[in-house]
C-alpha cells in the first residue's frame, strides 16, 4: 500500500523534520533534485514560480538544469519569497539565468517544456489574476508539462479546482496527497509519480491500495474444495422498471466468476420468467410481488436468508413500501453481511439512523455523491470538498464499511481508510454501480474483512471497466461490457 496523508499531516510532518535536524533549504534541495531527476527537460524549458517554498523548489530545479547546461528561464508572479525560495532565488541570480516577472498575458509557446511551480498541495479556492493567466498560458503553451507537488489550481486535500494545470507528469514530493486521486485529478494528471525527500510520517490518513494487497482477497485455491467453501450469496432486487440492475450484479458474481459458490437471486416472481434465460449459474428465488414491486412476506424473506453469508439489496429494486419492508427485515434479522446500494440506499437514509446503528448485520455501504449526500445530510459542495474525513466520520457513527464512489474511490470502516484509483470514463453509465455491488458480494462470500473485500470489488471492477474501455472506447461501453471483463481483470490481479 502506498500512504497517502493529508495537507495538515504533510505540513506536520515537514515541522518535525525540520525541528529534528533537516534545515528547510535541505528539504527544499532534496525536492528541487527528486523533480529534476524524474522528468526528461527538453530545452528551452520555462520554470514558472509563485511566491512560497512550490516557488523554492522550481528554483532548485532551475539551479540543476542550468548545470546540466539545459536552456531554462524563470518566470515569477511577483517579487516574493520563502526564506528558503528567497536562498535559491538569489543562486539562480548569481549563476546568470535569466528571469522575468510575468505580465498580465503570458505567453510559453516558445518552451518546448514548462515547469509548473506556481503552488503547492496547500493551495485552496481559485486561482485569480496572474496566477490564473499563468495556468492559461501553461495549458495553451502545447509544451511538456510538468508540475511540482500538485498541479497547480488543483485542491491537496479535495483534488478540485476548476481552473487547474494540466500535466504530463505530476512530481509529488515526500508523500501524495489525497488531492492527487479525487475528484479531478485524473483529468488534470496524465501521469504522477512521488519522491522520497527523508521525511518521516508516524501516522498516515489513509493508504493507496496496490494490487499486491488486492491480490490477497482471491486466495489460491484448493482441490480439496467445494462451492460452500467459498459462500452462498443472496442478490435483492428488480422491480418493473428495474430488471437489468439485478441481472448485472447476477453477471458479476457467477457468469463471470467473481469467485463465490453460489448465488440465490431473489426478485419479484412476475421478473423470473424474463430473467430465467439468462441465469445459467444462479438460481432464482421468486419474492411476492404485485405489478413487479416486491409485496414484502416474513416467511419468504427468513427462507430466503437462511445460510447465506452475504446479501446484497437494492440494486433496481425501488421505492416501494415492500422494498422498505424488506430491508427493514433483513436490518433487524440478518447477521451476515448485508451490502446496501442503489435504491436501497434512497431507502435507508429514510429510516431512522438507529435502525442502522444497532443492526446485528454486517453492513457495507456503497454510495455515490448524491447517496451519501442522503445518508449524511452533508451537502454535495461539502462531500465533494472533504470526503476522507467525512466518509470516515459516517462510518465509525454507524458501524459500517463505507465504500463512497467516485473517480477514485474511498473505503472506510471508520479506523482504516484505503483508496483504489482503478477505473475509466466509459465506466460513467448506467448499471456500473450494479456490477460493482455484485464482486463485492461475492468476494464477501470468502472474504472475512470486509475493508478488504470492497477495496478488492472496487479494484476489480475499475481494472476490467479499463480493459473494456481498451476494446470498446469510452463512449460506446456499457455497464455489460465490464461485467464481461471480470474475469480477464481477476485474473490479471492474480496472476
Amino acid at each position: 500500500m502506498i500512504p497517502v496523508l493529508s495537507v495538515e499531516a504533510m505540513r506536520n510532518a515537514d515541522a518535525a523534520a525540520i525541528a529534528a535536524g533537516t534545515p528547510g533549504s535541505v528539504l527544499m534541495r532534496r525536492a528541487g533534485e527528486g523533480i529534476f531527476a524524474a522528468a526528461k527537460w527538453a530545452p528551452p524549458v520555462a520554470v514558472v514560480c509563485g511566491s512560497g517554498n512550490n516557488a523554492g523548489d522550481g528554483y532548485v530545479l532551475a539551479l540543476l538544469l542550468h548545470e546540466h547546461q539545459i536552456d531554462c528561464k524563470l518566470f515569477l508572479l511577483s517579487e516574493k519569497w520563502s526564506a528558503d525560495g528567497k536562498y535559491y532565488y538569489e543562486q539562480c541570480v548569481a549563476a546568470g539565468i535569466p528571469a522575468e516577472v510575468l505580465g498580465d498575458a503570458p505567453d510559453f509557446s516558445g518552451y518546448q517544456t514548462v515547469a509548473d511551480c506556481i503552488f503547492g498541495t496547500g493551495f485552496a479556492g481559485e486561482p485569480r489574476g496572474k496566477a490564473k493567466a499563468a495556468i492559461e498560458a501553461i495549458d495553451r503553451s502545447g509544451a511538456y508539462v510538468v508540475s511540482a507537488d500538485i498541479n497547480s489550481g488543483l485542491a491537496g486535500n479535495s483534488g478540485l479546482g476548476k481552473t487547474a494545470v494540466h500535466s504530463d507528469l505530476t512530481v509529488s514530493i515526500g508523500y501524495y496527497q489525497p488531492g492527487h486521486f479525487l475528484n479531478m485529478a485524473k483529468d488534470v494528471m496524465r501521469a504522477k509519480t512521488n519522491i522520497d525527500i527523508g521525511i518521516a510520517a508516524d501516522t498516515y490518513t489513509c493508504a493507496l491500495a496496490q494490487k499486491e494487497e488486492i491480490r490477497l482477497a482471491f486466495p489460491q485455491r484448493r482441490h480439496f474444495s467445494n462451492k460452500s467453501d467459498y459462500g452462498y450469496i443472496g442478490l435483492v432486487g428488480g422491480s418493473a422498471k428495474y430488471c437489468g440492475a439485478v441481472r448485472l450484479a447476477a453477471m458479476a458474481n457467477a457468469a463471470m466468476r467473481g469467485g463465490t459458490g453460489v448465488v440465490k437471486l431473489a426478485v419479484p416472481a412476475s421478473l423470473c420468467p424474463a430473467l430465467r434465460p439468462e441465469l445459467l449459474e444462479s438460481t432464482l428465488f421468486p419474492l411476492s410481488d404485485k405489478d413487479g414491486e416486491i409485496v414484502f412476506d416474513e416467511n419468504e424473506a427468513a427462507a430466503f436468508a437462511r445460510g447465506l453469508k452475504a446479501i446484497a439489496f437494492g440494486m433496481g429494486i425501488g421505492r416501494e413500501s415492500g422494498a422498505a419492508a424488506l430491508l427493514r427485515w433483513l436490518l433487524t434479522h440478518y447477521t451476515g453481511t448485508l451490502l446496501i446500494d442503489a435504491d436501497g440506499l434512497t431507502l435507508l437514509a429514510a429510516e431512522d439512523a438507529a435502525l442502522l446503528r444497532n443492526t446485528a448485520a454486517k453492513v457495507i455501504l456503497t454510495p455515490h455523491n448524491m447517496e451519501f449526500s442522503r445518508l449524511s445530510g452533508h451537502s454535495i459542495e461539502e462531500i465533494l470538498a472533504d470526503p476522507i474525513p467525512l466518509a470516515k466520520a459516517y462510518a465509525a457513527e454507524h458501524r459500517v464499511t463505507l465504500l463512497l464512489k467516485g473517480p477514485a474511490t474511498v473505503i472506510t470502516d471508520g479506523v482504516r481508510t484505503l483508496l483504489t484509483d482503478r477505473g475509466c470514463p466509459g465506466m460513467a453509465t448506467a448499471g456500473s454501480g450494479d456490477v460493482l455491488s455484485g464482486v463485492i458480494a461475492a468476494l464477501c462470500g470468502y472474504n472475512s474483512d470486509l475493508l478488504l473485500a470492497a477495496a478488492a470489488g472496487a479494484y476489480t471492477a475499475g481494472l476490467a471497466g479499463e480493459l473494456a474501455e481498451e476494446e470498446t472506447g469510452a463512449i460506446s461501453m456499457t455497464a455489460g461490457d465490464t461485467a464481461n471483463h471480470l474475469a480477464a481483470a481477476i485474473r490479471l490481479i492474480t496472476e
